[in-house]
């Protein structure tokens, strides 16, 4: 039964976090892809923010699939923190309900991935765990990535005004 329960958790959140991240990246299910992405990244005060918004988009896609599948765990469920955690700050000013645009969502994706990571994937996994010698390096440069992004997020500024006029205007000449 438990590992059903963990198929179940692991094919939910990984399937609308593969889906969220192509729909940052190429566009698809109604997304708005990547140029779109990264310039909501921009507006954060992500820098570079295509790279970053490429690494977010990557990450949840990545994350999603192996999460799903089982592969290389506890990779997928460690790509998909790292974006939630990310995810949290960016939307902490909107308060905890997702109603107002909160942090409700990434909170809850952010905890289920961090359980997914606790647990392991089960024995309905597609493929066998990460090797011990990469997890390390998969945890550290997770760790790192998170870091930084999340170092850019919580430094920066609102736009103002008339950076948000001068961009927009920017936006319409090209």
């Amino acid at each position: 039964m438990r590992d059903v329960g963990l198929l179940a958790t692991r094919t939910v959140v990984g399937g609308y976090l593969a889906v969220h991240g192509s729909q940052k990246l190429f566009g698809s299910f109604g997304g708005p892809g990547l140029n779109a992405t990264a310039a909501g990244f921009e507006r954060l005060g992500m820098r570079p923010a295509r790279v970053m918004a490429a690494l977010a988009s990557v990450g949840e896609l990545g994350g999603g699939v192996l999460t799903a599948t089982g592969l290389a765990d506890p990779l997928g469920p460690l790509a998909i923190a790292g974006a939630m955690s990310v995810a949290t700050a960016v939307h902490r000013k909107q308060g905890p309900l997702a109603q107002r645009g909160g942090f409700e969502l990434p909170l809850t994706n952010l905890a289920l991935a961090i359980g997914l990571m606790s647990s392991g994937p089960g024995h309905l996994a597609l493929g066998p765990p990460l090797p011990r010698s990469m997890t390390r390096v998969s945890v550290l440069a997770a760790v790192g990535i998170t870091a930084v992004s999340l170092a850019q997020v919580l430094r920066a500024k609102p736009p103002t005004a008339a950076r948000t006029t001068e961009e927009s205007a920017a936006a319409g000449t090209r």
